[in-house]
Order: C-alpha cells, then structure tokens, then sequence
C-alpha cells in the first residue's frame, strides 16, 4: 500500500512538473511573440495628437528638470503643473529618454513592452480559471491579435499599462483564494494602476470585489486583503498628499473635480445613461473574433455558477457599465474589457474543439469568414487602382483575404484546422500593418505636424506661447516644436495683434486673408503654415 502511494505520489509529481515545463514554454513563446508585435516599427510614424503627446511633453520636462527641483514628483507641461494623472507612465518614458534619446520609439516602448507582457498573463489567468490548457492558450492568442489591442497597446498611452496592472491584480485575486499570501500582489496591482491613472483607478478594483463577492465572498472578510491594497495604494495616496500640499485647494481642482466631470459628465441630463458607442465600436473592430461572440456569451452564461464564468462576466458587464457612464466617450478606453472578452472566446473555442467529429461548423462562422474574405479582396483591387497604388495596404488585405478563404474552406469542411489558420493569418496580417506607417490612421485627419514643427524650431521665436488658428491644440506639435501652440479665434487673434506687443501666430492663408493684419512678418512657412509676427519699426 505504501510503495503504491509512492508510485502515486511519483507520477504526480511529474506531470506536475511536466505541466509547469510546458507552461513555460507557452509563456515564452506568447511573450516574445507579443514583444515582436508590439515593438516593431514603433518609432516609424509620429507621435499621435492626444495621450502621445501629453506624455511626451511631461516626459520630456521630467528629464529636463534639475535633480534637486522634484520635477518627477511634481510634473509640468509647457512649464505649467501636470497634476492630474501620477507619473509613473512618464517616468518610464523619461528614463527611456535618457538611455535613448528624445524619440518616438523611446516615447513608446515603455507602453509597448508593459502591454505585451499582459498576452502572457492572461495565459495565467486563463490556466488559473479553466481546466484545458487550450482554452488558456486559445484567449491568449486571440487577445494578442485583437486589432484594438495591439494598436493602442503600441501608442504612449497609459491604458495598456493599466491593463497590465489589472491583469496582475485578477492574477492574484484567483490564486489568493487557495493562498493568502496573494493579497499583497492584489494591492500592488491596485496601487499601480492608481500610480498610472490616478485614483479613478479604483473603479477597476470594482471588478475584483464585484467577482469576489459572487464567487468567493469569505476572501472579502479577510483583513490580510484589505490590508494588502491598503499597503498598494499608499504610494497613489502618498503621491496626491504632496500635490495637495504643494499647491493647495487649486489641485483638488484641476485633478478631481475638473476632470470628473469632463471623464462622467456630472451636471449633464444625459450623463448616466448608457450610451450604444462602446458597443459599435466592439462591433467595428474585434473582427475576426467576432464571429465567435454570440456563443461565447451564451456558453458563459449557461456556465454561469463556474468561476470562469462568473470572471468574464463581471470583468466584461462590470467595466461595460462603468465606461458606458463616462461622459467622455473615446474609443480606447474599451481596452480593459478586450481580456475578459478574450476569455470568453476562448473558452468557446475550446469547448467547440471538444465536441464529437463535426462535418461543418456553425454556417454564421462560414459565411462571417466568406464575406470577410470577400471585403478583403475587395479592398486589395482598391488600393491597386488609382494613380499611385498602395502597395503595403494591399499586401495587408490580400493576406486577410487569404486567411479567411482558407479559415471559411476548412470550416466548411468541418476541419479544426481552420483555426489554427485563422490565428497564423491574424497575427501574420496584424504585423504586416505594424510594419507600415498606415497603423496610427489618424495622423491623416489633420496636417502633418513634424514639418510644420521642424518650421518653427528652425525659426527659434523667442516666446514659448504662440497662438493658431487652427480649431483644437495639438499635443503632438507642442513636444516636435518645444512650443506651446494655443488655439485662438479670428477675433481673440486680432486682439493680441493689437494689444500683445510681438504675438507669434501660426495660420492658414485662409486666416491670414480673413484676419487684415497691419506690419505682417512672416518667419516661415510649411505645409500651407505660415509662422507670423508683427514688424517693429525701430527708430
């Protein structure tokens, strides 16, 4: 009986350590792959209007402040306070700076290489809450290769670091519910998500109580956990201490009240109901993965007292309901909710996968998969058309066209095949993308701004402020230009002609001819800008 209980005990443990070698052998292969796909070309297109440029700017003040100043601590933009968001983000990109210089793809690593290690923790997630191994492995691919994903993870923006975070702190809420020990990771993940999106980072901690108090409600009575996240935030909490400190009652200001009510619309009627944009642009750009939602919601739901199920719809429904409620409705920051749609699919596909020999699968994910093949070819004669072909963007739609014949044959034929096919193409269509300068489109909205900013830097005007007429600030101009350009009316243009002594302006000829401006000295022109001050006649 004994020497049984040891061959038992034997065998355990080596498929135990069977599973952990094979484990990380998927962690390899998902991190590098996600590390290739996130970094390449990164510095090849420049800096986005928005987030981009605001991290640039801080970033690069925080590397330019004197040592003994505490410009780290207590960040600027254009010379003015940045109190609204921790600066941890910009740190990292400041310390990318110093190793590597001022550029775009310093600017963006930092992001990049954070978001490409949440593929390979949501294949812990996955291995935590799943029994198949597959179904880990297949959430992680298809969250790698989600287009929103990969796309906003690349920018220097903060929400693929808070998705990392996030993912640590769910990490350690599952494995805390056998071992206490993980509260503390639960309070790190918390406090680092509150270090890079302030404190209205809390709200994601919602989705971790909201899960524990459906799925394990005891965990919630341990004051180990509470303990642990207040040890996680304390840093956050620290950190706005000594902004309130350093600039009094106009900080609570400028980093809560002003943007609570810019991010939640308090003080609008319709700021509370929920708004159909999140789930359009679900609609427009989960492709091909899709295809698979309608039965991957309904298996959750149908599994609804298992914890894999009970996961995935309070990470998806929780956040859902938290961003549907923001009044500002901006198309990253549906990133959070791609993990836990990623592991519903995931689930789905392994479940389809374990059903008795089909002749077909479902006839939604045939004629999905046809008609994408369908759009992408059609896409591929049109960028081959024209008077200057565009050659990288057909290359892109005749590989999406070509994965999704062969995914839409092999589904016909009932072939599980097709989805390793469907995998392969996605990601091989995503990095060709990647590798192009057409994966940031909207540096296409307005004009370019390195030419026009390469303008004003080689003309050196010597004030910092200088007005446009161009209709909203641009963030990315600032940092090319190390200026602060400010949008102004025709008429607020005319009074700082008038009245500013020397004001430098940036217009249009359409401005300047609408503007009748006396004593005008241009200073240099580019891409339809022309740089302008007055002429002082000196005596």
């Amino acid at each position: 009986m004994q020497e049984g209980s040891f061959i038992w005990g034997h065998l355990g443990k080596q498929h135990r350590t069977v599973d952990k070698l094979i484990d990380g052998v998927w962690l390899i292969v998902l991190l590098l792959a996600a590390v290739l796909l996130f970094s390449v070309n990164l510095g090849g297109v420049p800096l986005r209007d928005g987030d981009e440029g605001i991290v640039a700017q801080v970033a690069r003040e925080i590397l330019r402040s004197p040592a003994d100043s505490l410009g780290w601590l207590y960040p600027t933009i254009g010379g003015e306070p940045y109190p609204y968001k921790p600066p941890l983000m910009h740190l990292l990109v400041a310390l990318a700076y110093h190793l590597k210089g001022v550029n775009e793809w310093a600017t963006r690593i930092p992001g990049a290489i954070l978001t490409a290690c949440s593929v390979p923790l949501l294949y812990c997630i996955g291995r935590e809450i799943f029994r198949q191994r597959w179904a880990a492995i297949y959430s992680a691919l298809i969250y790698l290769t989600m287009l929103p994903v990969v796309r906003h993870g690349r920018l220097a923006m903060l929400d693929g670091a808070v998705v990392s975070f996030l993912m640590v702190m769910m990490l350690c809420v599952l494995r805390s519910r056998r071992d206490l020990r993980y509260c503390l990771g639960i309070g790190i993940g918390l406090g680092l998500i509150c270090l890079t999106q302030g404190i209205f980072g809390i709200l994601l901690g919602v989705i971790a109580i909201v899960f524990l108090l459906w799925d394990t409600p005891r965990l919630l009575s341990s004051y180990y956990l509470w303990i642990a996240i207040a040890i996680g935030i304390l840093p956050a909490l620290g950190w706005y201490g000594a902004q309130l400190l350093h600039y009094g009652h106009t900080f609570l200001q400028m980093a809560f009240i002003n943007p609570a009510i810019n991010r939640f619309g308090i003080g609008s009627q319709d700021s509370f109901q929920v708004s159909w944009y999140h789930f359009k642009e679900i609609a427009m750009y989960a492709w091909p993965w899709l295809l698979f939602l309608p039965q991957s919601l309904r298996l959750t739901w149908e599994n609804r007292n298992l914890s894999w199920a009970k996961l995935v719809l309070v990470w998806s429904g929780v956040y859902l309901l938290i961003v549907s409620c923001m009044g500002t409705k901006l198309l990253w920051y549906l990133f959070p909710i791609y993990p836990g749609l990623a592991l519903a699919l995931g689930a789905q596909i392994a479940e389809t996968e374990n059903l008795p020999l089909l002749t077909s699968y479902p006839r939604s994910w045939i004629a999905g998969l046809a008609m994408m093949a369908l759009a992408a070819s059609a896409g591929s004669i049109f960028f081959s058309s024209g008077a200057v072909p565009k050659t990288d963007l057909q290359v892109i739609c005749a590989a999406v066209a070509l994965t999704m014949t062969l995914a839409a044959i092999y589904a016909e034929r009932g072939d599980g095949q097709f989805l390793k096919i469907l995998f392969w193409g996605s990601y091989i269509s995503l990095l060709l993308l990647m590798k192009t300068n057409y994966w940031v489109w909207e540096l296409w909205d307005a004009y370019p701004v390195k030419p026009v900013a390469s303008m004003i830097a080689q003309a050196n005007p010597t004030v910092k402020k200088i007005y446009t007429s161009f209709a909203y600030s641009r963030p990315s101009l600032d940092f090319y230009s190390d200026r602060t350009i400010i949008p102004a009316s025709l008429g607020e243009l005319q009074y700082y002609w008038h009245y500013n002594g020397q004001p430098y302006f940036l217009v249009n000829a359409s401005a300047e001819n609408s503007l009748y401006l006396d004593s005008v000295k241009v200073i240099g022109e580019a891409e339809g800008w022309k740089l302008i001050t007055k002429e002082i006649n000196r005596l």
